[in-house]
């Protein structure tokens, strides 16, 4: 079952957006992006508040959460995180395979 992992990394000074502008320059979001069980990974900006990037990151399953948080990739993030003295709330999410508000969707 796919698992999704809202990040929000909050700093000051616009610091949170810069991060995550480097993540995608630099790469770093694009090689995540093609490891193996990656489903999503991409950057929000929430509207009323500027501090805050919100991360959307999906998972094909645990094992590959946990090929993710075990690969080289993570040293590179936490150095990251640390540069722009990032806090960070998590909120995880087990995909439903029966939706069943299909009716409500305007495709």
């Amino acid at each position: 079952m796919p698992i999704t992992i809202n990040l929000y990394y909050t700093g000051t000074n616009g610091n949170a957006r810069k991060f995550a502008e480097e993540m995608e320059s630099s790469g770093t979001a694009a090689a995540i992006r093609t490891e193996e069980g990656n489903l999503r990974y991409e950057y929000f900006f929430p509207m009323n508040d500027p501090e805050t990037v919100l991360l959307i990151d999906s998972w094909r399953d645990q094992a590959a959460i946990d090929n993710h948080h075990a690969s080289a990739m993570m040293s590179t993030i936490a150095a990251l995180r640390e540069k722009y003295n990032l806090h960070m709330k998590v909120e995880r999410y087990v995909s439903d395979e029966q939706p069943t508000d299909e009716s409500f969707i305007r495709k």
